[in-house]
């Protein structure tokens, strides 16, 4: 139990249905979906498509998505890919002849097809109860009449803008400068796409005047993006892969997401004794800091397009003993885990679960904020940029090419204790998802914490070359670490975000929202 003496926050319990996402109006939105007799799924759908205005910087219509859903009356665990391919006229060796060695940020060529639009579709078609109409209906009402800027959006926002091409400015500066806490922010023209697509479904997005103005915003950037690109994109049901750790286990989004990355950590960790130690203690830093070091590194060299690499290694627990075995609890090794593809920082998360325990953990991003910065001209559409997930490294499974989708670093999660999925979580942050999931594992499972507590509670990070260490760490624990060889420092900003939902076994619900994003859970 927290000191109520102390900041923090309480789980949220309710019993009909409930949401934890990382803005306060979409968790809203979600629970209002329920009430009026919607499903998880249908609530996920229009929670994850508000926080397109209420998170310009971390997601949008033109991003990619992973979910996991555990159907009601099931104790089966379900998957979709929404991520898009790149397209036809994808180039590595013309990067790599411009004296390129990693995709850059703002280039055409960064931008794979968006996914998101079509996963959303095909999944209210599959798992919905409502119908897309009536998911994306308050979020055409938000896009138009306009939100209040939260105070970590703000943050986000001023730090990201100048990514922002001059078409997007027009549609995310109107003022000309970040908008302050507490300044309304529409996207009329987005709620005309959305509008289209209430009417027609994905067609009206990935068809037509809309996937013209995407085309010919990428054209002018250099890009080669065509119409048939754009029709043919096409999510795909997936099967979870999982892993054991302690008792429970954690299922996750198979390759090309970078899930099986958090199922090898938690692996590594596994032939450690972390329940004897310190939780915010500088051996257990260490220690995760050396398993993720190793884990990621495996990640850059195995995991790609599932067509092209299958990436089971990473789920072998023989290969987690090779590993587990170079690190010395006393000394910091020299993997400097830098990935193949370009780093990024954040993106939303949202998870609901509705009267009938249909539980759905949804990821939606534009890859770094802002995405390429590349915006359409007549709807103020902002392309992603989740192709720099892709290497330049000729002949590596994950070089880009046509009709490749790229490694994602963005992955849901889904809890089973004693045999039963009843946790659906997911943490943001960039490359820390993987080592963000086997924190949030370890926290409930060696240290007992509850889903709130284990979101709370101080995050350290080894990201190319440095370790990561947030300030609720105490200041012993930072210079017994770098006693140990690493390279400390203390981010900018907060490490990621977080959010879950455990299903009790005595009927209720409760959930845990991350403060260091805006959001909150909501239940009814």
């Amino acid at each position: 139990m927290r000191d109520f003496q102390l900041p923090g926050r309480s789980p949220i319990w309710a019993e009909n249905g409930i949401c934890a996402t990382s803005h306060p109006i979409a968790a809203q939105v979600a629970i209002d979906i329920l009430k009026r007799g919607g499903n998880a799924m249908d609530a996920a759908i229009a929670g994850a498509v508000t926080l397109g205005v209420c998170e310009p910087a971390m997601c949008g219509l033109a991003g990619d998505c992973f979910v996991l859903v555990k159907p009601a009356g099931s104790d089966q665990v379900l998957g979709f890919n929404g991520s898009g391919a790149a397209p036809a006229g994808a180039d590595a060796q013309g990067l790599r002849d411009q004296g390129h060695s990693r995709i850059p940020t703002d280039n055409a060529q960064a931008v794979t097809l968006p996914g998101a639009v079509q996963a959303f579709d095909a999944m209210s078609a599959k798992w919905g109860k409502l119908g897309l109409a009536d998911s994306l209906a308050p979020a055409i009402h938000y896009f138009e009449t306009g939100v209040p800027v939260h105070a970590r959006v703000a943050f986000d926002w001023a730090q990201s803008f100048p990514t922002l091409d001059h078409t997007a400015r027009a549609h995310f500066l109107p003022a000309g400068a970040p908008p302050k806490p507490g300044t309304r922010f529409a996207l009329p023209a987005q709620a005309e796409v959305l509008r289209r697509m209430a009417r027609d479904g994905a067609r009206a997005f990935y068809e037509g005047e809309v996937a013209d103005d995407m085309r010919a915003a990428l054209h002018a950037a250099g890009g080669t993006h065509t119409a048939e690109d754009f029709a043919t994109v096409q999510g795909m049901q997936t099967a979870p892969i999982k892993g054991e750790y302690k008792g429970a286990t954690v299922f996750e989004h198979p390759p090309n997401g970078q899930g099986a990355t958090a199922i090898l950590i938690l692996n590594i960790l596994s032939h450690f004794d972390l329940a004897g130690l310190d939780p915010f203690g500088a051996d257990r830093a260490h220690l995760e800091a050396e398993a993720a070091k190793l884990a990621y590194d495996a990640r850059n060299r195995l995991i790609a397009d599932p067509a092209h690499a299958d990436g089971a290694q990473m789920l072998d627990p023989a290969f987690a003993a090779q590993l587990a075995a170079r690190i010395d609890p006393a000394r910091a090794n020299d993997v400097t885990t830098a990935p193949e593809g370009q780093p990024h920082r954040d993106t939303v998360y949202i998870t609901v679960v509705d009267k009938d325990r249909m539980a759905v953990s949804l990821i939606y991003s534009v890859f770094m904020p802002f995405g390429s910065g590349i915006g359409t001209s007549k709807f103020g559409l902002l392309m992603h940029n989740r192709g720099c997930g892709f290497t330049l490294t000729k002949g590596h499974p994950n070089e880009l090419a046509p009709g490749k989708r790229p490694m994602h670093t963005i992955i849901p999660g889904m809890l089973a204790e004693d045999g039963v999925p009843n946790m659906p979580f997911g943490v943001m942050g960039g490359q820390y998802q993987a080592a963000g999931h086997a924190r949030f594992v370890t926290n409930l499972r060696d240290f007992g914490l509850s889903a709130q507590e284990a979101i709370d509670a101080p995050r350290s990070f080894p990201d190319v070359g440095q370790l990561q260490v947030e300030r609720g760490y105490d200041e012993t624990v930072r210079a017994d670490l770098v006693e140990r060889g690493h390279t400390v420092v203390v981010p900018d900003g907060p490490i990621g975000g977080a959010q879950a939902i455990r299903i009790d076994p005595n009927g209720f619900l409760e959930a845990g929202s991350d403060p260091r994003k805006d959001g909150c859970a909501i239940g009814y």
